[in-house]
């Protein structure tokens, strides 16, 4: 996570990685960079605060009701978890929770079986996580052929979104690719099959 001061708004920026999640009271700017990845963009309007994670599941899910037995489902419901706990800690309160959603593109060009269908599987997962938990998705930009670059403001819980140009898409593509790697070879230690090597073109 990098902390940045943002000069055309005047406020504290932080940014987070593929990964990372943060939850804060504080007067600030969470921002992150979206390809295939989903931010969720967590608040509560009561309790004045701010949420947000940045997951990429690293599999695919063909049917609703298999999202919460698989490998990837487990992991989506961890990084939407550590969120939603981290701001209970600061006071937030589950049932008041509202949602702002937003990546999932098509801009990835892995070749590998295993990496099929990630933009639909993140969508899918957080459109069902959200429901299932009855928390409200106030907005959302999902989809689509090109990344997203966002900021979420603490205070009036306004998002503004920015399309990535192609330099800034393929930065995130190479990022998106590196955290792929990692976590499918966590998911194949955990089942105690061999790692193996991914390839990509592009």
């Amino acid at each position: 996570m990098q902390e940045q001061f943002n000069k055309r708004f005047n406020k504290n920026m932080l940014v987070l990685a593929p990964g990372e999640y943060l939850a804060t009271t504080d007067d600030v700017i969470l921002s992150t960079l979206l390809g295939s990845c989903v931010a969720a963009c967590l608040y509560d309007p009561v309790n004045r605060v701010i949420g947000m994670n940045h997951f990429l599941l690293a599999g695919n899910v063909n049917k609703h009701d298999q999202y919460f037995l698989s490998e990837a489902g487990r992991y989506g419901i961890n990084a939407m978890e550590l969120l939603i706990n981290e701001m209970m800690k600061l006071g937030a309160k589950r049932n008041l929770l509202k949602a702002k959603a937003f990546g999932g593109a098509h801009v990835l060009r892995a070749i590998d079986s295993g990496f099929t269908g990630i933009p639909e599987t993140n969508v899918r997962f957080i459109k069902t996580f959200l429901f299932t938990e009855n928390i409200e998705m106030v907005t959302s930009d999902l989809g689509g052929e090109v990344g997203r670059k966002i900021f979420f403001f603490n205070g009036d819980y306004r998002v503004l979104l920015k399309k990535l140009d192609s330099s800034t898409a393929t930065m995130t593509e190479e990022q998106e690719q590196q955290y792929l790697r990692q976590q499918k070879e966590k998911l194949q230690r955990k089942k105690g099959s061999p790692v193996g090597s991914v390839d990509f073109f592009g």
